[in-house]
């Protein structure tokens, strides 16, 4: 069909022209999109400020040879600007959108977008810590595209737990015969922490001190950028102050 509907959030933009702009989508069943919104950039645009980073819409698009083109845009959760007058939120949202951009291509990604909207709506309502909110959502779109780790069992041999090493290399957490030479010892409340952002337990993760909040944002954002080949430029910019 030339002409198609669907929801959509948008992770990045880019000037097209003097009025115009390249918009990058992950729709809700048609993958990523990369389309223009021509006049966008106009004040009176009718649609401009619909078409921001982290703002989710009820998109129409025509379909173009090269990039579809937007000839509708319906706002339905206005996250923008409410993550943006926020730095730790924005930053950790900026980290997002990249990673979703990274793990999604044209192939439907219905878990990749669920997830993404999930951890938008939470940042804009500020539920948790923006920085706990990231790690939570990068362990877990991670895990959507096949890089699951696991902090209970040996990641190399399976011995069960606990144990208190991981290597981002190997997939999570190992047990001391598998762990390499020099391999630091994380404390028993990191390793719960990690498990407990990859499953979505709120209130342990929460409840959790400052050190082991530490110690787990280091490892997953190690664990991020070993599986991202080129890694996310905006993750050094992310604020880690606590909320």
């Amino acid at each position: 069909m030339p002409v198609y509907r669907d929801e959509a959030v948008v992770l990045r933009t880019h000037k097209l022209g003097e009025a115009d702009r390249i918009v990058t989508l992950l729709t809700r069943t048609h993958g990523k999109v990369r389309a223009v919104a021509k006049g966008v950039r106009r004040t009176a645009s009718k649609f401009g400020s619909r078409l921001e980073p982290f703002m989710v819409v009820d998109v129409q698009l025509y379909e173009g040879r090269t990039l579809d083109v937007v000839t509708q845009a319906e706002s339905l959760g206005t996250y923008g600007a409410e993550i943006s007058s926020d730095y730790a939120s924005y930053t950790a949202a900026s980290a997002m959108v990249e990673t979703a951009d990274k793990l999604t291509e044209s192939e439907g990604s219905l878990q990749q977008y669920l997830l993404l909207v999930g951890a938008l709506r939470s940042l804009s309502r500020r539920e948790h810590g923006a920085a706990a909110t990231l790690d939570s959502y990068l362990l877990r779109a991670l895990s959507l595209a096949g890089w699951a780790p696991t902090f209970e069992d040996c990641a190399r041999c399976a011995r069960p737990g606990p144990h208190s090493s991981v290597v981002v290399q190997i997939g999570g957490i190992v047990c001391d015969d598998c762990a390499p030479p020099g391999t630091p010892k994380l404390s028993e409340d990191t390793i719960a922490l990690l498990g407990a952002l990859l499953s979505g337990d709120w209130e342990y993760a929460d409840a959790a001190v400052a050190r082991s909040r530490d110690q787990a944002s280091g490892i997953v954002a190690a664990y991020t950028q070993w599986h991202l080949e080129r890694g996310l430029r905006s993750l050094p910019h992310v604020s880690r102050e606590p909320r």
